[in-house]
């Protein structure tokens, strides 16, 4: 069989890999299976959709036939993998019109994550949306710009940079967190008290410390209960609650699996012709669901799959936040319990540093505003 590489999705990671591959070869034959449209757009756009009035078309940086024509690669849309034989190498698949069967010399899983939604009680607890595609934000778009009230689930990064953007379009904006504080996960409680009091500021009601445990409609309203008893009205309720790797295809092709797809330095999974990128894999106990690493490992990826065998080394990564209230550039370990911080307040902004108590080695930072300039300069002082 000539080489044919088939990769699976259509989202950052699989095109960035494309991208990679057609730099470095033009000629071996490339097909995409998704189960999305294929059009090419820049996720992270999505944070700013509501203060923009974006449509979910205006994201659209290629359609899907423009890409497929511009790198040379068969797009098959719309469609599903049903399973994978990776004794045959080959794929089941099916549309709307059709099945057929895939062989392939390499497989490459770029299946992505999904939002992770708590099973709810109550009637409408399948009415929370998520905001985690292109094709979720199109199905929910005009519910949204019709919402004068919005609660969103999850005070994360993610969920932060929602609340922000839909108070700047003038909703009325409710976030809630079984957390204590803002953006647990990335930020000292100190500087988390500062995005709090900002967000207070600007109208966002914050139920910190809270769980929704039911969600019902009452006629032209969803009513969220939450762990307190309260019962508050909404018109749309949206789950920024986190994401969970999509491992079911990998699952059925019986590789190693864990939070993600399990795979090693060159992107390798168990089998030695399967590989998986992006929000999917897991490197190391990780699931790095962030752009550097993505677009690092897909450059890696590319040169191993055109006969380089490359592997990924991946240095620290910098997290911008789309928070415009309160912008940050962030890096390395900035929640470990044990560490030293050295928090320095300007009028320009913050700059907070995490540093190793026996060592004194620089472990993270966080800066914010106009000190945001320091970051570069701090992750190179990284570890």
């Amino acid at each position: 069989m000539s080489d044919h590489i088939v990769i699976v999705g259509s989202g950052f990671a699989a095109y960035q890999l494309v991208k990679s591959i057609r730099k470095l070869d033009t000629a071996t034959a490339i097909t995409v299976v998704t189960a999305d449209n294929g059009d090419d757009y820049a996720k992270p756009d999505l944070s700013h959709v509501f203060s923009r009035q974006q449509t979910a078309s205006d994201l659209i940086k290629q359609s899907a036939t423009e890409f497929a024509q511009t790198n040379a690669i068969t797009l098959l849309n719309n469609t599903w993998v049903e399973a994978i034989d990776s004794t045959d190498k080959q794929l089941d698949y099916v549309n709307e019109s059709s099945k057929g069967t895939l062989q392939y010399s390499k497989l490459v899983l770029a299946t992505g994550a999904q939002a992770f939604v708590p099973p709810f009680t109550g009637n409408a607890a399948d009415e929370v949306v998520t905001l985690n595609s292109l094709t979720e934000y199109a199905a929910n778009q005009d519910k949204i710009a019709a919402a004068k009230s919005v609660l969103v689930l999850g005070a994360g990064l993610i969920g932060t940079e929602i609340a922000m953007d839909l108070s700047i379009a003038g909703k009325q904006v409710t976030l809630t967190d079984k957390a204590t504080h803002i953006m647990p996960s990335l930020l000292p409680e100190l500087l988390s008290a500062s995005v709090y009091q900002t967000m207070a500021e600007h109208g966002v009601v914050l139920k910190l410390g809270k769980t929704v445990d039911s969600i019902n409609r009452h006629h032209q309203q969803l009513i969220a209960q939450t762990s307190d008893g309260q019962n508050t009205e909404y018109d749309v309720i949206i789950a920024a609650m986190g994401l969970k790797s999509n491992i079911t295809l990998a699952k059925q092709a019986g590789l190693t699996i864990q939070q993600g797809i399990v795979i090693d330095r060159h992107l390798q999974t168990s089998h030695p012709d399967i590989y998986a990128l992006g929000d999917c894999a897991e490197m190391d106990g990780q699931v790095r669901a962030f752009l550097q690493p993505t677009m690092l490992s897909a450059m890696a990826l590319a040169k191993t799959l055109t006969g380089n065998p490359t592997p990924v080394n991946l240095p620290n990564s910098l997290i911008k936040a789309k928070t415009p209230w309160f912008p940050l550039s962030l890096s390395g370990q900035t929640t470990r319990k044990d560490t030293k911080w050295e928090i320095i307040k300007t009028e320009s902004g913050y700059i907070a540093k995490a540093f190793d108590p026996q060592t004194n080695n620089l472990l993270g930072f966080v800066a914010s505003h106009d000190q945001q300039s320091s970051a570069f300069p701090l992750l190179r002082q990284l570890q």
